[in-house]
């Protein structure tokens, strides 16, 4: 608490900034490793008793062999100059340079204009190679995971490309490719990535439009089958009559009009790799014991043939449907049932993982302007409100069409929630609210006083939060933007989402 005679806070808000503004320079001042600043032209003009310390290393026996030169002649490797040209802040860097290397920040100063007039150099930590060990270990492993996951991806377009090449089938996607960091989709990642460790059979439970295909690609891409082929049916989208061909094959001349020379099914293809039965739920009575057969027995029977032909194929199947309500309706056979109930893996429907909705709408976008050669839409912030807010029972898949309608018929690149209004009421939906955000209330007196007893790194860390959640606030989630604001990579700015600490 403050003393009895400490003087009054000034009562107008201006009063109450420049307090701030020199409390906080004063404070930057104390507990850095050094500080500095530079005019608008990059002149140096002030540095720290702190900053001092370092400029023999630097070359320079004196502060005024120092002062007054630019920022370029005196720090090797800074990036002063982009945060004078861009007026963006660096709030966290590393510089290496012959005085050792630091955990740094730089932040622009500006005028009663807005104007950038100068800016501040901030030593945060020297030797952080011990200081910040932990820290960089954990960047250190999650670099090692970045570049396995960009060899991967390699090699995965590889045999994608070649098994284009030679009409084989592939998986087309990874884990990457399912987009979300909330605690619905790390959830179903988790157990997925957990399933493609093992042999048996998955049945992946799930809303129509919620990725099921997408996971089970991603599935057999990350199994130790991914070199074999990856061969789907979607049983609604074939004939009853036609299924059994389609899953066993077609001995030559089976029957008036086959070919000669036969046909191999489904399973026959996906030897030594994965089969995914997309849509099980509408699977036909009829069929179903076969499947259990072929199943249990490891072997098939072609149409028209005597011959039993063995097969080594790992089961994935997915279904909008209730399986167990169609069990107990006797529509679905009981034993196959628990063949294939054997790793269930529920997909959350858009509704329950709304958080992600920017990140999709961002990836859809990006996805869309490839394909049509335009530059990506951007969606102003009340349109991305809206979108967070509907129940999507469509889902992903419904998202995307909204999307693609919007891009399709807007004249310009921006999208607000007008447009899309329009468009959801077209197809028969009535638009749900807005998602509300949620803004923090106020600090009390004592928050307000502690805040500033932590840590400079815990204080530090709490700026690069805000920073981060207003730029994303202000351009609606767009990634892409922010990052651009920011001064930093994408790839840093997911890494700071999904690891805010």
């Amino acid at each position: 608490m403050l003393a009895d005679d400490a003087p009054a806070l000034p009562l107008d808000a201006q009063g109450i900034l420049e307090l701030a503004a020199r409390s906080m320079f004063q404070l930057f001042s104390s507990v850095s490793q050094g500080m500095f600043l530079v005019d608008r032209s990059g002149r140096i003009v002030w540095v720290n008793e702190g900053y001092q310390r370092f400029l023999p290393d630097l070359g320079f026996s004196s502060v005024d062999q120092f002062v007054g030169r630019m920022v370029e002649e005196v720090i090797p490797n800074t990036q002063m100059r982009r945060v004078l040209d861009t007026g963006q802040p660096v709030l966290i860097d590393l510089l290496t340079n012959k005085a050792g290397t630091f955990v740094v920040s730089r932040i622009p100063l500006r005028d009663d204009a807005d104007r950038v007039i100068g800016a501040i150099g901030i030593v945060l930590f020297d030797h952080p190679e011990t200081t910040l060990q932990p820290l960089i270990s954990k960047f250190a492993l999650l670099q090692r995971d970045l570049d396995d996951a960009r060899r991967e991806l390699a090699r995965q377009r590889n045999r994608t490309l070649a098994a284009a090449a030679e009409g084989e089938r592939r998986a087309k996607y990874t884990f990457a490719s399912f987009i979300g960091s909330s605690p619905a989709a790390a959830e179903v990642k988790r157990q997925a990535r957990r399933a493609a460790q093992s042999q048996s059979p998955v049945l992946l439970l799930g809303e129509t439009g919620t990725g099921k295909e997408l996971l089970a690609h991603a599935i057999h891409a990350a199994s130790s089958r991914a070199s074999g082929p990856f061969v789907s049916v979607n049983i609604a989208a074939v004939p009853d009559t036609l299924l059994e061909a389609e899953f066993f094959g077609v001995a030559p001349g089976a029957y008036t009009g086959a070919d000669r020379k036969g046909r191999d099914g489904k399973f026959k293809l996906a030897d030594g790799g994965t089969l995914f039965l997309d849509e099980i739920g509408d699977m036909p009575q009829s069929l179903q014991a076969k499947l259990l057969r072929a199943l249990q027995e490891g072997e098939i029977e072609p149409l028209g043939s005597n011959k039993l032909v063995p097969f080594n194929v790992r089961i994935l199947a997915a279904t909008s449907r209730d399986l167990s309500a169609l069990v107990r309706d006797g529509r679905f056979r009981e034993d196959l049932f628990y063949r294939l109930h054997v790793l269930p893996v529920r997909v959350p429907p858009l509704r329950a993982r709304r958080s992600d909705i920017p990140a999709l709408v961002e990836a859809l976008g990006e996805d869309l302007a490839l394909r049509n050669g335009t530059p990506p839409a951007e969606l102003l912030p009340d349109a991305m409100a809206l979108l967070a807010g509907q129940p999507w029972r469509g889902n992903i898949r419904e998202l995307r069409n909204v999307l693609e309608q919007a891009v399709m018929r807007s004249d310009s690149q921006s999208i607000d929630a007008a447009q899309l209004e329009r468009i959801l009421r077209e197809a028969g939906v009535e638009p749900a609210a807005p998602a509300p955000v949620q803004d923090p209330g106020p600090a009390t007196e004592a928050e307000d006083e502690s805040r500033y007893l932590r840590p400079l790194a815990e204080q530090v860390a709490e700026l690069e939060r805000k920073a981060i959640a207003a730029a994303m606030k202000a351009h609606g989630g767009n990634k892409l933007a922010t990052a651009r604001q920011l001064g930093i990579s994408r790839a840093t700015l997911y890494g700071r989402l999904e690891n805010p600490d």
